[in-house]
């Protein structure tokens, strides 16, 4: 931007200390100095602004898009589900006109077993770790574990 070398720098200064004077020339370098700081942060404030006011507007337009594109899927559901609420009225219309089946012929009874106690581990697991999977008393216990009987 400006083509300032190290001599013209060197002159400048020069002739500030001779024109401002030895006392007053710190106090106002480090006035330069602050002011220079305060014009730079301005210039990236509003460079920033300008970046996100862009950024904004490129987040607009994608909105927007976004919004087309939602209301294209909404309208897309809609008429399929229009489509499927006219087949099942064809296909009640049909059935109406059939004998009906009463709602108790489709009942089947669950088969649980309401005294089983089933755990949530497998029992594949329950074998591999070594967990009991069945409780012996204490009888079958002792007989279990006894030393075997010598001839």
């Amino acid at each position: 931007m400006f083509d300032i070398g190290v001599t013209k720098i060197a002159i400048i200064g020069g002739i500030a200390l001779i024109v401002i004077g030895p006392e007053k020339l710190p106090g106002l370098a480090r006035t330069f100095g602050t002011m220079l700081g305060r014009a730079r942060r301005y210039v990236a404030d509003v460079k920033e602004e300008v970046n996100r006011s862009m950024d904004l507007d490129e987040l607009r337009k994608a909105q927007a898009s976004l919004q087309d594109a939602a209301q294209a899927v909404q309208s897309s559901i809609d008429q399929s589900t229009a489509a499927i609420e006219h087949s099942i009225a064809e296909a009640t219309a049909q059935d109406a006109a059939s004998e009906p089946v009463p709602y108790y012929s489709f009942y089947r009874p669950v088969k649980k077993r309401w005294r089983a106690k089933i755990g949530a581990t497998p029992n594949w697991s329950k074998a591999r770790n070594g967990v009991r999977t069945r409780a012996l008393s204490g009888a079958a216990r002792v007989a279990r574990f006894r030393p075997p009987k010598a001839l």
